[in-house]
């Protein structure tokens, strides 16, 4: 089927080798897979498809769960039947495993369900496609349009020469003008007049691409800038409402003063305290909060007191004993010179 292709393609080349001398040979491909995969009933009906194939292999990875038991079973039991039923059992198995075997056939083989599916849904949308590539081949004045995605082995393809865009605009054009009011419809086909001019000219298609990066810069810089404004925002609002929170608890006498604490001093000085001036108004309590933390540095004050006076303490024993030692030794000595 290639080589006939192949020759039929050569000899309509050669045909118009005598044409060729007056004007440009147009080529153009398409590529019919990337066309299916963005057209949207295609995408929405392929997944449905695929969903169904999942609960197909469920159904026959099921089959063979319950053919491994039944043959677990088997192995089990083999040495406590008899021949009569183990033969049963075997036939059983046999005839289970011919019945998943048809099924998983039928489902997924090359001519099952699954590809006869496929093919359905691929069909209508195939048709609309060759429609499309008709009309572009006559509006433009194309030769030759092949299908990448075909039997046809294409060793290069140019990028530009790739017309697959073009059918998804008109595919997505009737499909959206159906939906369209006139005002819609004149707009419509002003934009169409643009996107056709583009195809034709690469050149006006680079400005257009640099025009519609820089439209996108321009708006991204636009939205950062507005994210911006609103976080500042949010952070004064919300500076703004603390402020407000504090001034009206001072008001009602359910914040206290921040405690002045002093340093504990090092040894030999005596540690002084923190003090905690709480002065809540009449029919009020302090609030939770600052009775922790004046609690908390008590406790520490208390803490460090005691390990002063314990350090304290141990150096007036060490200073004792050291005295006691030395009046021993002087009176050993004073024995010894007696």
């Amino acid at each position: 089927m290639r080589k006939q292709f192949l020759f039929i393609f050569l000899a309509l080349i050669v045909a118009n080798t005598s044409q060729a001398q007056t004007r440009t040979t147009r080529i153009g491909y398409i590529d019919m897979e990337y066309i299916l995969e963005n057209v949207s009933d295609y995408k929405e009906a392929k997944a449905q498809l695929e969903l169904k194939a999942q609960k197909w292999k469920q159904e026959i990875e099921t089959k063979k769960i319950d053919i491994n038991n039944l043959k677990e079973s088997l192995k089990a039991e083999r040495a406590l039947l008899t021949k009569e039923l183990i033969d049963e059992k075997e036939t059983e198995i046999k005839f289970l495993e011919t019945e998943m075997m048809d099924y998983q056939q039928k489902q997924f083989g090359s001519d099952g369900n699954l590809m006869h599916q496929k093919a359905g849904l691929a069909k209508p949308i195939q048709d609309q496609v060759f429609t499309a590539v008709q009309d572009i081949a006559e509006a433009k004045n194309y030769d030759f349009i092949f299908d990448k995605s075909s039997d046809l082995t294409m060793l290069f393809s140019n990028k530009k020469y790739d017309i697959s865009d073009q059918v998804i605009r008109i595919l997505n054009r009737t499909e959206k003008r159906e939906q369209l009011s006139k005002k819609q419809l004149k707009d419509q086909e002003t934009k169409e007049k643009l996107e056709n001019a583009i195809d034709e000219n690469p050149e006006m298609a680079n400005r257009q691409k640099t025009l519609d990066d820089k439209k996108a810069a321009r708006l991204k810089l636009l939205e950062d800038r507005r994210l911006e404004q609103e976080a500042k925002k949010k952070e004064y609002d919300d500076r703004r409402k603390a402020l407000a929170a504090e001034r009206d608890a001072k008001k009602n006498g359910t914040v206290s003063e921040p405690a002045k604490t002093e340093p504990v001093k090092t040894e030999g000085t005596t540690a002084k305290p923190a003090t905690t001036t709480v002065t809540p108004t009449e029919g009020t309590t302090p609030a939770q909060p600052a009775v922790n933390k004046a609690e908390e540095r008590q406790k520490l004050y208390e803490q460090r007191k005691k390990e002063l006076e314990d350090r304290r303490k141990k150096i007036l024993e060490e200073r004792e004993a050291a005295k006691k030692a030395k009046e021993a030794e002087m009176q050993k000595s004073n024995t010894t010179n007696n």
